[in-house]
């Protein structure tokens, strides 16, 4: 599955932070998404696993154990984050291998920060 588009240079831009304009409705529901994913605990930790691996990159077999869930647990909270375009998904043999999208996080560090961030 491909993820969704991060918000454009351009949206980000103009839209960093939310109090420097009206969001349109598509860069409202993106942000939203990504929000919205991040509304769990075990999600954010489980992101926070990942920025902090070598190269924001780790295996699923890796991240069970330090959130204390099953495997299929961990794998339908990664999926939820890959719909929201804050992680992509590489298939390597029998193992799914989970890297962070930098510019997913610039976009909602630049929707809420006070200064204009450009991705």
């Amino acid at each position: 599955m491909t993820a969704p588009a991060v918000l454009p240079s351009a949206a980000v831009a103009c839209c960093a932070p939310l109090t420097c304009g009206a969001l349109d409705d598509d860069q409202a529901d993106v942000l939203a998404r990504m929000f919205k994913a991040l509304g769990d605990p075990n999600r954010v930790k489980l992101l926070s696993i990942i920025a902090a691996a070598e190269d924001q990159e780790a295996c699923v077999c890796d991240l069970t154990e330090p959130v204390g869930l099953s495997q299929p647990t961990v794998s339908h909270h990664m999926k939820l984050l890959v719909e929201a375009g804050l992680v992509t998904r590489e298939q390597r043999g029998r193992w799914a291998y989970f890297s962070i999208v930098p510019a997913a996080l610039d976009s909602l560090a630049g929707a809420l920060s006070s200064r204009q961030t450009v991705v």
